[in-house]
């Protein structure tokens, strides 16, 4: 048969039979990279059901079933020992899984795995190390920081598909770990390793492997400059399990963030601290977070996110200053820019403060990036006092969503907040008018209900 040459965008996976300058699926430029792809023969069965596919013939011996037919079982879940890990993962590692793990080079991937695989092994689960990346003196130099391991876990350096089944097939292992999925190629397709196709091929083949023999496999993905898996967006399809890990290389602290999961939350976020013998959990991210807090500083405030079921305090500084150029300036870090220009334009119509003139910064201390609009009162409450040069006390927090009219509008999980904000000693809480009646009688909290923005400034 024939081969043929298609065209791929190497941020999107978008294919075409011609070049094009201009991807038409991400419009992004200069992206499109040509491929020779081998046609499948008609006959070649590549689906999940490979291994068990009825001969030609025996077709109709194939029943569909009703919903009240097909039984439920609960999901074998391995534990990691790595309560933030189990955390993201829903609970743990689910037998027949494919999870896929993307970070910035350096992040801690690999050894985040690395330590959930020393661990396992400790419990008597068979692991395979499979590396395509560094040799196994590497690994066992990298290895020697996290502790000792146990026989139960195997290392392998190889990046061919064939001999990687094969192997799999022989040891049979419990948990797969595949660094990194860039690296592999399958002699099936001509195409250079890390390429479109050579890249969905492999997650293809790991993911019929991954379900037909029931074993847990993580893949670790290198990141493209936009923070996203490289390779065809078809790859976070395929898995079951997409987990991030993000975090400045420079700052001591990860953060492990689900983005799909189909065995759990995908709001749910684990935090580490990188130490010289590895990553460390961090169970109590919101005094992780305020640690170092300035006191008496105006533009400072303490605010409460929710990540999945997770509380997390963390503190808003805001600068104004008068502007030395025509044109003010604008910059946020860890939050939506274009949400702090909003607000900012709510606090001039409604509040009446002019800051036209004035340029301002808005940052999420410690290095978090957090969307949520329980931030806006926090963050406008951080401008004003930067604005008019008034500290605001270190035991207040506040939070809220802002509309564009200056109203507080209610947010959800207040008594989450409200509680893990009187664990770590907060005094007083400013919150939604809605929310004053039926928290009020907190004992050692002073609880105040503001229905706008303007009856929060009030306060101070």
């Amino acid at each position: 048969m024939k081969n043929k040459t298609v065209f791929f965008c190497q941020n999107c996976g978008y294919e075409s039979s011609k070049w094009m300058g201009q991807c038409p699926s991400c419009k992004e430029w200069n992206t499109m990279v040509e491929e020779v792809v081998k046609p499948q023969a008609r006959n070649t069965r590549t689906g999940l059901g490979a291994a068990t596919a009825p001969d030609k013939g025996r077709h109709t011996q194939i029943v569909p079933k009703s919903l009240k037919d097909i039984e439920l079982t609960k999901e074998d879940r391995a534990d990691t020992h790595i309560g933030e890990l189990n955390r993201v993962l829903g609970g743990g590692l689910v037998k027949g899984s494919l999870t896929l793990v993307g970070g910035d080079p350096g992040i801690g991937k690999s050894t985040l795995l690395l330590q959930a695989a020393r661990n396992m092994s400790e419990d008597g689960h068979s692991i395979l190390y499979i590396s395509g990346e560094e040799s196994l003196q590497q690994i066992k130099i990298r290895a020697n920081r996290v502790g000792e391991f146990t026989d139960d876990l195997k290392f392998l350096c190889e990046t061919n598909l064939d001999i990687i089944e094969e192997v799999i097939t022989r040891v049979n292992p419990e948990v797969v770990i595949i660094d990194s999925i860039q690296t592999m190629f399958s002699e099936n397709v001509s195409a250079a390793p890390g390429s479109v196709s050579q890249v969905r091929e492999a997650t293809a083949i790991l993911l019929r492997i991954a379900k037909s023999m029931n074993i847990s496999t993580f893949i670790v993905g290198h990141v493209t400059k936009e923070g996203t898996v490289a390779g065809p967006r078809v790859l976070e399809h395929m898995v079951d399990t997409v987990l991030y890990f993000e975090g400045d290389r420079q700052a001591s602290y990860r953060v492990l963030r689900a983005v799909k999961n189909r065995f759990g939350s995908t709001n749910e976020i684990g935090v580490f601290e990188m130490r010289e013998s590895g990553l460390a959990e961090v169970k109590n991210p919101s005094e992780f977070m305020l640690d170092g807090r300035p006191e008496d500083a105006s533009g400072s405030i303490v605010t409460c996110s929710v990540e999945g079921t997770r509380p997390i305090l963390i503190e808003i500084q805001a600068l104004v200053c008068r502007t030395n150029f025509g044109f003010p300036k604008r910059q946020a870090n860890g939050t939506d820019y274009n949400r702090v220009n909003l607000l900012m334009a709510v606090l001039e119509k409604r509040v009446g403060l002019q800051m036209s003139d004035c340029d301002a910064y808005v940052n999420l201390a410690g290095g978090m990036k957090l969307q949520e609009p329980a931030l806006d009162l926090g963050i406008c409450l951080a401008i004003i006092s930067s604005f008019r040069n008034r500290p605001i006390s270190p035991d207040v927090i506040a939070f809220g969503e802002v509309g564009l009219s200056g109203e507080v509008r209610s947010v959800s999980m207040t008594q989450q907040r409200v509680m893990e904000a009187k664990k770590l000693g907060f005094k007083t809480i400013i919150l939604p008018k809605a929310f004053e009646s039926k928290l009020k009688d907190i004992e050692g909290l002073t609880i105040i209900g503001v229905k706008s923005v303007q009856d929060a400034m009030r306060i101070f």
